[in-house]
């Protein structure tokens, strides 16, 4: 059984997780799924409630099925992120981004998108 204090802090890293995953949505550089994965986490150690109101969720529940059940990242989900990636280091080099900045971009998004590449599409 979780103490009641540990409850509260797992529910609230799972809604900072949950908002941090939604704004990965619309923002190119913040990754979706980890955040929704950390939420799921924090859900079912703290609220039977959340955790399956997310699973449930029409657009999370999706990914979260996906990783649990098979360790894979949707095509769309793969088709998003990378051109995200891309997209950002794009934007930086327009911006003028100092070169080390865009280098250390290069090298995190690049090991992403490895990671992503990697895992197995899902059944049909």
């Amino acid at each position: 059984m979780v103490s009641h204090a540990k409850r509260i802090v797992l529910i609230l890293i799972g809604i900072v997780s949950l908002a941090l995953g939604a704004l990965g949505v619309f923002l190119p550089l913040l990754p979706t799924t980890p955040f929704i994965l950390v939420s799921a986490f924090a859900f079912a150690n703290s609220s039977e409630k959340l955790h399956q109101w997310l699973l449930n969720h029409n657009v999370f529940g999706p990914l979260i099925a996906n990783w649990h059940s098979h360790g894979a990242i949707g095509r769309r989900t793969k088709i998003v992120s990378l051109v995200s990636m891309v997209a950002i280091i794009g934007i930086s080099l327009l911006l003028g981004v100092p070169t080390h900045v865009i280098v250390i971009q290069a090298v995190v998004l690049t090991a992403s998108a490895i990671f992503i590449i990697t895992r197995p599409l899902p059944p049909e």
